[in-house]
């Protein structure tokens, strides 16, 4: 009787335990130019990236992050902005574009471009989780023809949110910079302090 206890409780410690793949797995396919985002082992997200073009690869394996940014501005590449930065191996990282029509095809110096909006709600998952909890996989292969010309990614609809599922409280709102324009006034000239007067 005591062992049919000790297997029960056994099996039962299977099922209760997290499951192994407990945390964020972030999985970039280069050939397709896709991020699928997956939660708890259960994907969340899939969205449009561009990878590194011809010439300027985009390194394959197995990664964790490495550090985060929230604002990064490259220093090899003529200063450009990369908000929401993920850093993964040396100096690639994840990070949001501002040239989203380039998106869906090969178009970097070797990170991963997303749409400014899906990298802040990215670096919201992986601030969340820890960067100890999160993977990033990085396979497959650009094609040379795809190099040349990016494609034009299709608009395809978020995943509807089940009415079973909690709401999601860290997602970050992106917004855009907003530049004033300078206000300039015109010179104010004073009268000088004194006067001559003829008579």
């Amino acid at each position: 009787m005591r062992r049919w206890v000790v297997a029960f409780a056994a099996v039962a410690l299977l099922f209760i335990s997290p499951s192994a793949h407990a945390g964020v797995l972030i999985q970039i396919d280069k050939s397709r130019q896709r991020m699928t985002v997956l939660v708890d082992g259960q994907p969340r997200h899939a969205w449009p990236v561009s990878t590194g073009r011809a010439g300027f690869g985009t390194p394959s394996g197995t990664f964790a992050p490495q550090r985060l940014a929230r604002r990064w501005f490259s220093r090899q590449y003529y200063n450009s902005p990369m908000p929401y930065s993920i850093f993964f191996h040396r100096g690639y990282a994840i990070h949001g574009s501002y040239e989203i029509h380039r998106l869906g095809g090969p178009a970097s110096h070797g990170c991963v471009r997303l749409h400014p909006i899906h990298a802040a709600t990215l670096y919201g998952l992986v601030q969340k989780h820890g960067t100890g909890e999160t993977r990033i996989v990085v396979s497959g292969a650009i094609r040379v023809a795809e190099a040349s010309r990016p494609v034009r990614p299709r608009m395809q609809a978020e995943p509807v949110q089940s009415r079973y599922e909690p709401t999601v409280s860290y997602r970050p709102v992106y917004r855009p910079p907003v530049y004033e324009a300078p206000v300039y006034y015109a010179p104010v000239y004073y009268p000088p302090a004194y006067y001559y007067y003829y008579r």
